[in-house]
């Protein structure tokens, strides 16, 4: 496996793990009827306008024999509170405990070290989402804040939350 920073030529495969991850985990969440629409042809309607401007981003992707099986999607120096924003952080179902979301996490913390004037990260994770919550206090992050989820209403099923979950010092 190896991680490189994403190219045009990645949109297609990032909107496909994108979609089929929300429709995984974003259950209870977000309204059936989004998940079950064309959630991939939303996704890279969202991945191409990502794409045109990336002088603030990093995108990097997890591939292994040329196929995606991972990415994450960094918003440098996002807010001058929290830091850099780790907008999207997806591992391929089939994938998942295999190492590879821990290094996709570190490439994101190398990124910012890297290029962002801030050395903080943040992140958003769905309050009904344990695992991913487990999976990032393991890497240090730390819970800050409770808060609901915004958006299109139409989208969402309820009025869910997310944890906001903060490192304060990546090395």
């Amino acid at each position: 496996m190896i991680i490189r920073v994403a190219g045009d030529g990645d949109v297609d495969a990032i909107a496909a793990l994108h979609a089929d991850s929300w429709r995984r985990h974003y259950r209870g969440a977000y309204a059936d009827a989004y998940l079950d629409g064309d959630l991939e042809h939303d996704r890279r309607t969202v991945w191409r306008a990502r794409f045109a401007d990336r002088s603030a981003t990093a995108t990097l992707v997890a591939e292994d024999q040329k196929a995606v099986v991972g990415f994450v999607h960094v918003v440098l120096d996002d807010d001058e509170r929290w830091g850099s924003l780790v907008d999207n952080l997806h591992v391929t179902s089939g994938r998942r405990h295999a190492g590879i979301g821990t290094a996709l996490h570190a490439a994101a913390v190398d990124a910012v070290v890297e290029r962002a004037r801030d050395q903080r990260l943040y992140l958003w994770v769905l309050e009904q989402n344990a695992a991913a919550q487990r999976f990032y206090r393991s890497r240090g992050g730390v819970y800050v804040e409770t808060v609901r989820v915004g958006g299109d209403p139409a989208r969402l099923a309820g009025a869910p939350n997310k944890w906001r979950m903060v490192w304060d010092r990546l090395r």
